[in-house]
């Protein structure tokens, strides 16, 4: 597969990475909860791969081809975003007993890999993107193109949470009484953006 290919593929992917939106409001919010950051990173980079070896199997054309299906899809995801949204808007700082626990643990990686893998228009930009970056006269197989397109994206999430996450327990740190207002912000954050997908969803059907 052409290097250039996977550069410029990698420039798009970080300038949406870049951009606000569930994976900020979820990562800021671990952090300022107290949770793995680590765990919380690991979830969102799960619930991407899941989405990719989706995409090369050629489910997301076919999710992305069907109204019906898509719309489950959208309203699930903006449900999840809002449920999440509400229960990290209320929590308070340090109150969650058992996030050192394994189980406490592992809800913040299945939450993670709930708010990529949920989130349909995460799909539809795998769905509309990828293809772009493939080359069918390659001789590579476009189902190896993508998962190799895939991973560079999952990378470049995992590399750019971290920092959000470590950068999110800097400020802390430094303000620990900032930790409430980050959480809220990020929980607010969520519910705004679960509620545009039911909004956008119900006004476009």
């Amino acid at each position: 597969m052409a290097a250039e290919s996977v550069v410029a593929f990698w420039v798009v992917s970080l300038a949406l990475i870049a951009v606000p939106g569930p994976d900020w409001a979820f990562i800021i919010g671990a952090g300022a909860r107290g949770r793995p950051v680590y765990l919380a990173v690991g979830g969102l980079v799960a619930g991407y791969a899941a989405v990719t070896l989706a995409v090369a199997a050629g489910v997301g054309a076919l999710v992305a081809g069907d109204p019906g299906l898509l719309g489950v899809l959208t309203v699930a995801g903006g449900a999840y975003l809002i449920w999440h949204g509400v229960t990290t808007f209320a929590a308070r700082p340090g109150a969650a007993a058992t996030r050192g626990t394994p189980a406490g643990e592992r809800g913040v990686f299945l939450r993670g890999i709930g708010v990529s893998a949920l989130n349909p228009k995460g799909l539809l930009i795998f769905v509309a993107l990828l293809p772009q970056f493939t080359d069918p006269r390659d001789a590579w197989p476009i189902a190896a193109q993508i998962i190799a397109l895939g991973l560079t994206f999952i990378l470049t999430v995992g590399l750019f949470y971290l920092a959000v996450g470590r950068l999110t327990r800097s400020v802390l740190a430094v303000r620990p009484g900032s930790a409430r207002l980050l959480g809220r912000l990020s929980g607010a954050a969520m519910i705004a953006l679960g509620a545009w997908l039911l909004a956008a969803h119900l006004i476009g059907g």
